[in-house]
């Protein structure tokens, strides 16, 4: 069987290195880790869809356009759940205890 050149193919091969971030390095630099929309949706358990629409609203996370593209720092996921946290007091007068 006869091996057919493939220049895409060798071409993502040479670049594979920058698949996999090296995350102390990065840290080395100063930079923290950010997270595509679709990573921040499986971490938070919704759809896609569902970023997109907060982020519309003004109600989600905010991003940094990279491109086309929206990209999360950590901290800044993190201030934002911070800020979506209930107080105690709020859920015990919903009247959720029986």
């Amino acid at each position: 069987m006869e091996k057919v050149h493939d220049p895409v193919r060798s071409v993502w091969s040479d670049l594979e290195h920058l698949r996999v971030m090296d995350t102390e390095r990065l840290f080395g630099l100063g930079l923290e880790p950010v997270l595509t929309t679709s990573e921040l949706a499986e971490y938070l358990g919704v759809h896609v869809q569902a970023i997109y629409d907060l982020r519309t609203d003004g109600r989600g996370p905010s991003g940094i356009r990279v491109g086309r593209e929206i990209r999360y720092r950590v901290s800044d996921v993190r201030r934002w759940l911070d800020g979506l946290h209930e107080p105690e007091s709020s859920l015990s007068g919903r009247g959720g205890e029986r």
